[in-house]
């Protein structure tokens, strides 16, 4: 898509890497471009048999597409499920953990702000590292944290050091959520892009099914319990432990079997381990088809390796430090820039907005459906105060766990319909029309009198907003250039919005 290209396209499309040292004309982006209306780009080989030199969108083509995408889609989808089934943990064992921490409603509230506390600080942090030091390391590390300091938090005996620990564990949350889709968007083709990170968001509705289910299995099973000193180990802290698996099996995978992303690899000047991971994706791609690969080089951005080294030797550990906040703050600088300013402000908004019903909602779905059990409102403004003694909790209503599996199931309908229409209709419209249906579902559950109408409308609103979620992650995508497009927006926005 051919575009005339103003001094700000210029400068929006700077490299973060390396400041001004590069000249833009070298960038392989399109700014603004929509992704749905690319074709697959053509190859020039040099003339008189010398070898090719490919940028970073060339050599992707030439890649080919097939069984690796779907390898890495199996990889990065389940990751993002870890995240989601790590996030919505705490919502499905408030209405058993209260009595045993002894919560009343203001904890809980803390409690369930925790997780998104920690995500909105691992969201600078780690978005920073993964464009200095890699995308598959910082994914390694944040989902170990993830999921250690959450299946940690299973033997906490006090309120406060449970808090804690789910603090520490959103702060790998915040990590995993952003680079993941940066990593999996930089092995994709051009004309593949928008729909496969369509596909990868869907894996977040497979996230919530395991952790309704899981909660649905384990915790009403209150004979599963046992004594660790003066801990009881009940049925909610084996949900938290279960919950914490997926994280850590996904940092295994990405250690033993997956690759650094091409992209920062060829920012980072490492040409020969750039076309290593090339050849592995076209050796998967075009097996049994008797193709070789071609041999042909890369056009590297060899002055970012110095840089990155500068970052690590030079100066004071204070020094290092506010250099490395500096750097960090660069790119959030660029998008509040000149023309992409107004576009910025625009997807805070809708982020915060969409983050503030979305999860504010999906953590009190379980508390809320216990509420009209006893037969109150779900909207009703009553504080309940610290459980005495263990009647109010048990015996566990498995109502309410079947309710927010029912619930997490609805996402389904959503997310094939954007598979199915984002093609044809875009990114804005469905952002537009999912957002206007899921307000108003929202604004009639105020007016709900028995638990089926609740439970209707809860499904109408989870499965209309997974669309606008979806819509967000095309449309994130197609607003800004290349170097800005996952490792800043994403990162920043749902900094922000958490």
């Amino acid at each position: 898509m051919s575009r005339l290209k103003s001094s700000e396209d210029v400068e929006a499309q700077q490299p973060l890497l390396t400041g001004n040292q590069l000249d833009p004309d070298e960038l392989d982006s399109d700014e603004g471009e929509v992704i749905f209306e690319r074709t697959s780009s053509s190859i020039q080989r040099a003339a008189g048999g010398r070898k090719s030199r490919l940028k970073y969108e060339e050599a992707v083509e030439e890649a080919g597409f097939g069984l690796f995408h779907w390898l890495l889609l199996v990889a990065c989808g389940w990751a993002n499920a870890s995240d989601a089934v790590e996030i919505l943990c705490v919502s499905f064992l408030l209405p058993t953990a209260r009595c045993d921490l002894n919560l009343n409603s203001s904890d809980m509230g803390l409690l369930t702000a925790s997780i998104f506390l920690g995500m909105m600080v691992g969201g600078y942090v780690w978005g920073y590292l993964a464009d200095q030091r890699g995308r598959r390391r910082v994914l390694i590390v944040s989902l170990t944290v993830n999921g250690f300091f959450g299946g940690l938090a299973s033997l906490a005996p006090w309120f406060w050091l449970f808090l804690l620990l789910r603090f520490i564990s959103g702060i790998g949350v915040g990590g995993s959520i952003p680079v993941i889709f940066s990593y999996f968007s930089e092995f994709l083709p051009r004309v593949r892009r928008g729909a496969m990170i369509s596909t990868l968001a869907t894996f977040w509705m497979a996230g919530n099914i395991l952790a309704a289910g899981l909660a649905w299995v384990v915790i009403p099973r209150t004979s599963v319990r046992f004594s660790l000193g003066t801990l009881d180990f009940q049925s909610w802290r084996l949900f938290v432990v279960l919950c914490s698996i997926p994280s850590i099996t996904s940092a295994i995978v990405f250690k033993l079997l997956l690759p650094e992303s091409p992209k920062f690899l060829m920012e980072a000047g490492r040409e020969n381990e750039a076309i290593h991971v090339f050849k592995l994706m076209f050796e998967l791609n075009m097996k049994g088809k008797g193709k070789t690969f071609p041999d042909f080089g890369l056009h590297t951005h060899s002055k970012c390796k110095p840089e990155l080294e500068e970052t690590r030797i030079r100066g004071s550990w204070g020094g290092r430090c506010m250099s490395a906040l500096q750097k960090g703050l660069t790119p959030i600088k660029k998008i509040f820039r000149g023309h992409l300013k107004s576009r910025s402000i625009a997807l805070l908004v809708i982020f915060y907005c969409i983050s503030f019903g979305y999860y504010g909602l999906w953590m009190w779905f379980p508390e809320l459906f216990d509420r009209v059990e006893d037969g109150g409102s779900p909207c009703a403004n009553v504080s309940r105060p610290s459980p005495q003694h263990d009647q109010k909790c048990y015996p566990v209503k498995t109502e309410v766990y079947m309710e927010g599996f029912i619930i997490a199931a609805s996402n389904l309908p959503g997310n094939i319909f954007t598979i199915l229409v984002m093609d044809k209709t875009g990114g804005k419209m469905l952002l537009s029309f999912s957002l206007f249906l899921s307000s108003v579902s929202v604004f009639l559950i105020y007016a709900v009198k028995t638990k089926t109408q609740s439970l209707v409308l809860s499904c109408v609103f989870s499965g209309v907003s997974v669309i606008a979620w979806n819509a967000l992650d095309v449309v994130g995508t197609e607003l800004y250039p290349t170097q800005l497009r996952c490792p800043v927006s994403r990162r920043h926005f749902r900094g922000m919005s958490f």
